[in-house]
């Protein structure tokens, strides 16, 4: 990742499979999430009840993605429908797993891709699931509580 990008939307669902409502800023905890969204308790999709696995605070995706998959596989995805937490511009996701990075004040660690699911498709249009693979956004844990807002930096540490 080269500059600094650029947090765009922040996201979050109260519950499995409910609308993504938008936020101009959230609670971000260590070990949990977003304050509001359905995995900060648990109840998302994919939640197990047990917080075993890494990956599980937040999800990313890039801005840029979006427009690739709307240009070339004719897919759009309003605000929130791609169920990411977060979108970025201006930061190659794919490059931070495995590192630290901020969004804002705070402190992340890109845990895996988070590639496109059937359930996802099945929450929006077949044709989302092969226009996002390897574009599907980032897996991460929050390592340092804080405050996310639209138009923070997102920058490697």
């Amino acid at each position: 990742m080269t500059g600094t990008g650029t947090l765009k939307t922040i996201h979050v669902a109260p519950e499995a499979e409910a609308e993504m409502e938008a936020r101009e800023r959230a609670e971000a905890l260590a070990g949990r999430g977003l304050r509001g969204d359905r995995y900060f308790r648990g109840e998302g999709t994919f939640s197990d009840g047990e917080r075993e696995e890494s990956g599980r605070d937040l999800t990313l995706v890039e801005g840029e993605a979006l427009d690739a998959i709307a240009r070339e596989a004719n897919v759009h995805l309003d605000p929130g429908a791609h169920r990411r937490n977060l979108t970025t511009r201006g930061v190659a996701l794919n490059h931070l797993v495995g590192e630290r990075f901020r969004v804002g004040e705070v402190l992340c660690r890109g845990d895996r891709l988070c590639e496109p699911c059937s359930h996802l498709a099945a929450l929006t249009v077949e044709e989302a699931l092969p226009a996002l693979v390897h574009r599907g956004g980032l897996r991460v844990d929050v390592l340092e509580s804080g405050t996310i807002r639209v138009g923070d930096a997102v920058e490697r540490v």
